[in-house]
């Protein structure tokens, strides 16, 4: 991966697309061997196979990172939790996913006010449903949550003060995180799954042409 090309919103489209379900890699796989990559070639397509593979161990590596900055805190994690969960509905799998859960759980006790939470139907062009479509959650744009939950993270981060304790405690935690994935050695599982991905990606540009 050439990362002098990648843009911002190139990232910010790939954690978009990102399926953030998969469960944690098992810890006995996570520590299991680790060597000095012989090139840069080498170390970047190392690095994005490691975070894309472990992407999950290393969320919540960062999440027990933080947790440990917050000991003194208390009133900080609620404010990483609502910041955490703004960045999560930027993510479209997590959206949906949300709002389903959210949808069903409704359900069992009101199915009307669970038939409100669904999702305006898409819209269809030319005889078939339009593929790209906003987001909703729980029957309303995306982007209300987001706004709503990063202006209440905000205000809780000022009333914490404990900005300079998460930057800190963020630091550590992607300073382990690259560490992590720059020494890990893949294994076949974890280049499988990023030939899988690759090809994913490939497909997904030749199917909008």
């Amino acid at each position: 991966m050439d990362w002098s090309n990648v843009t911002a919103e190139d990232l910010v489209e790939a954690l978009r697309e990102v399926d953030w379900s998969s469960p944690p890699r098992p810890f006995s796989e996570f520590f299991s061997r680790f060597t000095v990559p012989r090139s840069h070639s080498k170390w970047s397509s190392r690095l994005k196979c490691n975070l894309y593979y472990y992407r999950t161990n290393y969320f919540l590596m960062i999440i027990l990172i933080l947790g440990m900055g917050f000991l003194r805190k208390p009133l900080a994690i609620v404010a990483a939790l609502t910041t955490a969960m703004t960045i999560a509905f930027l993510n479209d799998s997590f959206a949906a996913t949300f709002s389903e859960k959210i949808t069903r759980s409704v359900r069992q006790f009101s199915p009307h006010l669970a038939a409100k939470l669904r999702a305006p139907l898409a819209p269809v062009i030319r005889g078939r449903p339009s593929t790209k479509r906003a987001i909703f959650i729980c029957g309303r744009p995306r982007w209300v949550f987001v706004l709503v939950f990063s202006g209440v993270s905000f205000f809780l981060w000022i009333v914490s003060c404990g900005a300079l304790m998460v930057l800190w405690a963020l630091a550590i935690g992607l300073l382990a995180t690259v560490l992590h994935a720059s020494f890990r050695t893949p294994n076949l599982k974890a280049r499988l799954n990023t030939f899988r991905e690759e090809f994913r990606a490939v497909w997904r540009n030749y199917s909008d042409l």
